[in-house]
């Protein structure tokens, strides 16, 4: 399937008669984080019409027994139980609390019944765990935030897993990717209901832009996913993410793993998220960015020290992943990085370990399609997600989303 679209289901469900498409149910459990239980809350609970917003009628569910304890240790009670759900036209799960943990029976229970009843089901960031767990995702393409799609992959295998998307719209089943992702899917769901103009309209409200491109591919740290360590995969992967520099390819891994190329590559895929050529052009892509960043290296230098066979093969992938070529990128990182912080190249002389600090990581985006300098300069890159978010427009080319058409 392509990356900007995907098929629409074969048969949508009729919405049941007593529910109501613009009654929002917005599903909250304890432990889950405020900033994204709160996306659906605004975007569908505050009264815009003066805007020219439509409005949604809010019904905030506990999935259990109150109080629900948040982020910082506040303590929320919701004015709806799960029953409030049956006359909801969509039901939104905007986090769940652990990707270890089962959500309680009863709260699948009414997602599926809502489900039959043909009421759009969302889950944002971790809320895809839920609606996995509740048999909604199988079959169907799904994404969530990227350090949780190996999890999601390996625990729901019939499940179609993307971590590149920033949300995947399947017709009656919608996932988002981290925080600012959720607000993406949002968004998308007024846009459908409503049309542009009303998302538009709300997202200046927002002072959000109303349609990112790009996908989760600029924010991939190179660190390995939290349930590899145990894997008989994980001594390959490290050793790939310590032999960057060296020139070797996918049937390399496979004959250090002593697994074919087909079982290598559906093992990988379970355990990562993604196809191993695509994982490992990302992480040479990704250790490009370091290089550009903290060296003097010549761009063809960077190329052959990152493992790519010539300078040409990197500029493809590096405008692919980041919208800009190698040298525009690292001009435009200079520009931006405070005076006086230099570093000699042989900083870099060090082999990268193989589970870097987060705050290492460095990540860009570049300027919007009709920019006059979009061809030949990206903005200043972004350290994380939220950061990513409030830099805007990403790469023209590759559009951030799947939905049906």
């Amino acid at each position: 399937m392509s990356q900007d679209s995907i098929a629409a289901p074969e048969s949508a469900r009729k919405l049941s008669g007593r529910r109501r498409r613009e009654v929002v149910a917005v599903l909250l459990f304890s432990g889950g984080p405020i900033f994204e239980s709160s996306i659906p809350l605004s975007v569908f609970g505050i009264d815009r019409q003066d805007a020219g917003v439509p409005r949604y009628r809010l019904l905030v569910c506990g999935g259990e027994e109150g109080p629900l304890r948040t982020t910082g240790g506040l303590e929320l009670t919701t004015p709806y139980g799960l029953e409030a759900i049956g006359r909801a036209g969509t039901v939104v799960v905007p986090a769940w609390r652990s990707i270890t943990s089962l959500p309680p029976p009863e709260a699948l229970d009414a997602l599926r019944r809502a489900h039959e009843e043909g009421a759009r089901i969302v889950g944002l960031c971790t809320g895809a765990f839920v609606l996995a767990a509740a048999g909604l995702l199988d079959g169907r393409p799904a994404t969530t935030h990227w350090m949780y799609a190996p999890t999601l992959a390996k625990r729901y295998p019939s499940v179609h897993v993307d971590p590149r998307e920033l949300f995947v719209d399947d017709g009656d089943v919608l996932t988002s990717a981290g925080t600012a992702a959720g607000i993406d899917l949002c968004l998308h769901i007024v846009r459908t209901d409503h049309g542009t103009e009303a998302a538009g309209a709300l997202a200046r409200r927002l002072v959000v832009p109303p349609r990112r491109s790009g996908g989760q591919e600029r924010y991939l740290d190179r660190s390995l996913p939290e349930e590899i360590g145990s894997d008989p995969l994980a001594e390959v992967v490290a050793w790939a993410l310590e032999h960057l520099h060296e020139q070797f390819d996918v049937e390399t891994l496979a004959a250090r793993a002593y697994m074919s190329r087909r079982t290598f590559d559906r093992r990988f895929r379970s355990l990562t998220g993604s196809a191993p050529l695509q994982w490992l052009i990302t992480q040479r892509v990704l250790q490009a960015q370091r290089l550009l960043e903290t060296s003097d290296y010549s761009v063809d230098e960077v190329a052959g020290r990152c493992g790519f066979r010539s300078p040409v093969a990197l500029r493809g992938h590096f405008r692919r992943q980041l919208g800009s070529s190698p040298a525009a990128y690292r001009a435009a990182y200079r520009a931006r990085r405070p005076h006086g912080d230099q570093l000699a190249p042989s900083a870099m002389e060090q082999v990268v370990p193989s589970q870097p600090s987060p705050h290492a990581r460095r990540t860009a985006a570049t300027a919007p399609s009709g920019s006059a300098t979009a061809s030949s300069a990206v903005p200043e890159p972004v350290k994380s997600y939220s950061e990513a978010f409030a830099a805007g427009q990403g790469r023209p080319s590759l559009p951030g989303q799947r939905s049906a058409p």
